[in-house]
């Protein structure tokens, strides 16, 4: 089981990510910070590119605030109104046109495991259908699960207790892990950055019960290391340490994770893919880990590993070994007896269900209260067999028509890409080569998987959630770990198509767009070419933009991580990249923290797919309007076809967030602020000027060396 804050070995970058301060557990559906909206997800918009009438419902203006001018305060004017009559609900840390699409997204989602569940002693044996139904049927069996209290993690504890010394501790860390339980790192299967083509092992640092490195070594955040010692010692009070032992191993917990902690790549680190990759032999890295045999591991993984495998943070590594050698064995029972209880809390009864979202719910994201068991537990169906889920979801509410649609609007937004490319004034021919190579191998993926997973070898038994969860824990880890030595799938999605998400992935040049954010308000069939390229045609344009983002242009068309730059292209690159990590620097999204920046090189990926994608998608509008000159001159609603392009990009990013959550953003997320994403890219565009007729020194107008041109 893995926890709140894992950074994942893969590499994909999304149009919005979510850090579910819960833990993962709770929303593993959703994969989402921030962005989207209003119809129903059982009746999701097919996508296309245009329409003969858009109804009021498409756009309703009357939400917009006509006392906030649009060259002041775009976002408020669009969406100020929205967010005053739509209060974040006290079972969110935050609410938003995302979080609305999600919700319905969750709602159909309930009415197909609810039927699941119904049917499930009556449905096909071992099919998706019935091993969901029994899998959300046992979770929503409070009676038992309150019965069996811990029970479920007993042997576990009893292992635990066992430990000895070191070598006990490698040992029960290996054992661990074949069961589908990481601890301290994280391993798996991802693509060979020196050779795309094939899948490798991957060790990746982990291990931290809090989000950052800095949460342990910052003053500022004392307090919240104060609390979540008090979090760790009731979580062993509940398995019945006594409360003065509880206290003494709490206090061993943190002190340990503080050396991790200190030998942990901090946010901004991870982004850089020399950070997130270091290929070693087996001996070499025992050498690393001389008390952690690489062999016996991946023996006992059933991994064979031929040349090598990424030892990805070396400095972490040696610290793990170090503390294996030098931490008391009291110590590292701690450690493992804390993170054993809390990693399986979402499962076993609600006084562990409630320690746990008091901390990473109350204390770090401000959510007063916890969601409905059924969320909750359709976040573990997603967690353990979300793909299966997706395929029942799919059935529901996508059409085929509507992935035909889709496919149309990501080919024309991705040449309206490519033709940016070629006009660039500050990239040399040569670069724009490769660029373009990389171009021509993209490869669009839309709604749902061409092939479903097999998931005839997992068991899921009535009446067993704990047990259930853990199956499915061993058996995704398992099926993972199977593609190490083989080819990469590039057909394999990353993502369940029920997410409203999207994401990129650069080791394989993928884009990716799941069934469940192709509707509003990013998509709608009866819908402007204006409003469908200010949404889902931003969203392509974004996904695509990160092939080319700080991370992302550092990998080549094949998914290899090479330099295809001139020394001098590159410099002109990172000089504009710097103009815009400056303006999101300059950023102080909360009202009441004026020192609390956003950090722009954390969100630089980010926010140069969202100017790019928006460009992009500007100029795709403007080529469907030439095919279509009677919308393109009139006005709906009052408003032109640009005004509502960039209408409906800063609606999408509406809501609001909870003081506490957005701190922790702001330390965690690699994307910005919502109501920042709003007015960033817009504020750089002339189109922008010239649609709301804004004039040079308005808020919403960076001029000069202020105005950031990339893609």
């Amino acid at each position: 089981m893995t926890k709140p804050y894992m950074k994942p070995i893969a590499l994909a970058v999304s149009l919005a990510l979510s850090l579910t301060a819960c833990g993962k557990h709770e929303e593993a559906q959703q994969a989402a910070p921030a962005p989207a909206s209003t119809a129903p997800a059982a009746a999701p918009a097919a996508a296309g590119t245009t329409a003969a009438a858009a109804p009021k419902s498409v756009f309703d203006v009357s939400e917009l605030d006509s006392n906030i001018q649009a060259c002041q305060d775009f976002n408020g004017f669009v969406n100020s109104k929205w967010v005053a009559a739509n209060p974040i609900p006290n079972d969110r840390s935050r609410w938003g046109a995302f979080d609305k699409l999600a919700d319905d997204s969750l709602n159909t989602q309930h009415e197909i495991v609810d039927a699941a569940a119904k049917d499930a002693a009556n449905a096909k044996a071992g099919s998706i259908e019935q091993k969901i139904g029994y899998l959300y049927a046992a979770g929503m069996d409070d009676a038992a699960i309150e019965k069996a209290g811990f029970d479920p993690i007993k042997p576990r504890l009893d292992e635990i207790a066992a430990i000895k010394n070191g070598k006990d501790v490698a040992d029960y860390i290996t054992k661990s892990f074949s069961q589908g339980d990481m601890q301290v790192f994280m391993f798996g299967a991802s693509a060979d950055f020196k050779n795309a083509k094939m899948q490798i092992a991957v060790a990746f640092q982990s291990g931290l019960g809090l989000p950052t490195r800095d949460y342990y070594l910052d003053d500022k955040y004392k307090d919240i290391r104060d609390a979540y010692v008090d979090h760790i010692a009731k979580a062993l009070e509940l398995t019945g340490v006594a409360e003065a032992d509880a206290k003494k191993q709490a206090g061993q917990v943190l002190a340990f994770e503080t050396e991790l902690a200190k030998a942990s790549l901090a946010p901004v680190e991870l982004r850089d893919p020399a950070n997130q990759y270091h290929f070693v032999s087996v001996k070499e890295a025992d050498k690393i880990t001389p008390h952690f045999n690489w062999d016996d591991f991946f023996k006992a993984q059933g991994v064979t590993v031929d040349k090598g495998f990424s030892l990805s943070q070396p400095k972490f590594f040696a610290e793990f070994d170090k503390l294996l050698a030098s931490a008391p064995a009291d110590q590292w029972q701690a450690y493992l007896r804390f993170h054993a209880i809390d990693d399986a809390s979402p499962f076993l009864s609600k006084a562990f269900q409630d320690n746990k979202f008091d901390f990473y719910g109350k204390t770090l994201a401000g959510q007063p209260e916890q969601k409905p068991r059924w969320k909750r537990v359709l976040g573990g169906v997603n967690e353990s067999m979300g793909e299966a889920l997706g395929q029942l979801y799919v059935a529901k509410v996508f059409t085929p028509e509507a992935k035909d649609r889709a496919k149309e609007l990501v080919d024309n937004v991705r040449n309206a890409l490519k033709a940016r490319i070629q006009t660039l004034d500050w990239m040399s021919d040569e670069t724009k080569a490769k660029a373009i190579a990389k171009w021509d191998t993209f490869l669009p993926k839309i709604g749902y998987p061409d092939k479903w997973r097999d998931w005839s070898g997992l068991e899921v038994k009535p009446g067993d959630y704990y047990g259930n969860v853990q199956a499915a824990a061993k058996f995704n880890y398992q099926y993972d770990l199977a593609k190490i030595g083989k080819p990469t799938d590039r057909l394999e999605w990353g993502m369940t198509p029920q997410t409203v998400n999207a994401y990129y992935n650069p080791t394989d040049n993928t884009i990716n767009f799941p069934a469940a954010i192709l509707q509003p308000p990013f998509f709608y069939a009866n819908g402007d070419d204006a409003i469908n390229y200010g949404g889902i045609g931003a969203v392509i344009g974004h996904e695509a933009s990160h092939g080319f983002d700080d991370e992302g242009s550092q990998f080549d068309g094949e998914g290899n991580n090479v330099n295809w730059w001139t020394k001098a292209d590159r410099e002109k690159f990172d000089a504009r990249t710097d103009k815009l990590v400056q303006q999101f620097n300059d950023y102080t999204p909360i009202k009441n923290k004026p020192d609390a920046h956003v950090n722009g090189k954390l969100t630089l990926g980010e926010n140069i797919a969202d100017l790019g994608g928006l460009n992009v998608a500007y100029d795709a509008l403007q080529e469907a309007l030439k095919k279509n000159t009677q919308e393109a001159g009139e006005k709906i609603e009052g408003y032109t076809q640009d005004q509502r392009f960039f209408l409906n990009w800063a609606r999408v990013w509406r809501g609001s967030v909870r003081e506490k959550e957005a701190l922790l953003r702001l330390n965690t997320d690699p994307h910005a602020p919502a109501s920042l994403r709003a007015i960033g890219a817009p504020s750089n565009m002339e189109a922008f000027a010239t649609a709301f007729q804004c004039k040079p020194g308005d808020t919403m107008v960076r001029s000069g060396d202020k105005q950031v041109k990339i893609w």
